[in-house]
């Protein structure tokens, strides 16, 4: 059986809705074969320009945001082969990303450009997120890739079109430095993540991996007059009536003219539930030891 959330907001607790195995194969079939159709449609739109990568920084030498991740994370009960799969699913993925040109008014989508992961292309099992656990899946981890995409993005001008991410919270943090519910989750091709140049000017996206860090920028070729600084101004965990516990966050973006050195806007970013697999005081336990390390 698989389950979703009815609603996520914060004024309200998450109500399970179960569904049936059938059921979540029809659905999922429907919804891809919706997603086919909106690229059908929409296809004038979507980004699939690629910049050789030896003319990127002389077309986009502003860089706009740039950050890392690492590859390799202490997760309980994860083959480590699964995160040794996950580098090359990632290193696939990157050929078909990097040094994308995003023209004003179009869309990148990572699915449209990425295509199905496949054993064909290469791609190895991965650890996937399922209903609160873990299942090693074809592709497997190329959510760190949107996680890093959809960071990056809230530092830009750019717009988010889509975004979705997990309904469970399933492993304590571990070293964390980002707040919780900043990343994007995908699946293959229904859930995906999509950014919107609304701006007048171009960007490319830059990624690659170097010393098992996975690395992304944003560049461009014109100076941005504003300053983004994304924060986490709430964050608790909830026990809820029927049992368990959820994690709830709002994570907002402040806008700063650089000029005038100004606030600009505070704009609300996301508010985010998830279902938490394992007890609160292991969070806080993990929070206390990291922050005396």
């Amino acid at each position: 059986m698989g389950f979703k959330f009815r609603r996520q907001t914060m004024d309200q607790y998450p109500k399970k809705v179960y569904r049936g195995e059938l059921r979540l194969f029809l659905g999922k079939i429907y919804f891809q074969w919706k997603r086919y159709l909106q690229w059908l449609c929409e296809r004038r739109h979507f980004a699939t320009k690629i910049l050789d990568s030896k003319t990127i920084d002389l077309e986009f030498p502003i860089s706009v945001f740039k950050d890392h991740s690492p590859i390799y994370r202490k997760l309980k009960d994860v083959p480590m082969f699964l995160q040794e799969n996950k580098k090359v699913n990632l290193s696939i993925a990157l050929q078909k990303l990097n040094g994308m040109i995003l023209e004003p008014g179009q869309v990148f989508s990572f699915w449209y450009l990425v295509g199905k992961p496949t054993k064909r292309k290469g791609y190895l099992p991965g650890m996937q997120l399922k209903n609160g656990g873990f299942v090693a899946r074809t592709g497997g981890g190329l959510c760190q890739l949107a996680n890093l995409l959809y960071w990056m993005s809230l530092h830009t001008p750019l717009t988010v079109k889509e975004r979705w991410r997990h309904s469970f919270d399933i492993f304590p943090d571990s070293n964390r430095t980002l707040p919780f519910g900043s990343g994007a989750t995908l699946s293959y091709n229904y859930i995906d993540l999509q950014i919107q140049n609304t701006t007048k000017q171009r960007f490319v996206l830059k990624l690659w991996i170097e010393k098992d860090e996975l690395y992304g920028e944003w560049n461009t070729d014109l100076e941005i007059p504003f300053a983004y600084s994304v924060y986490e101004s709430y964050h608790a965990f909830h026990a809820e009536p029927w049992g368990g516990y959820t994690r709830r966050n709002t994570i907002r973006r402040k806008v700063t003219s650089k000029e005038l050195n100004e606030l600009i806007e505070d704009q609300l970013v996301t508010e985010n539930i998830a279902w938490m697999m394992y007890e609160p005081l292991i969070a806080t336990k993990e929070s206390k030891d990291s922050n005396s390390g």
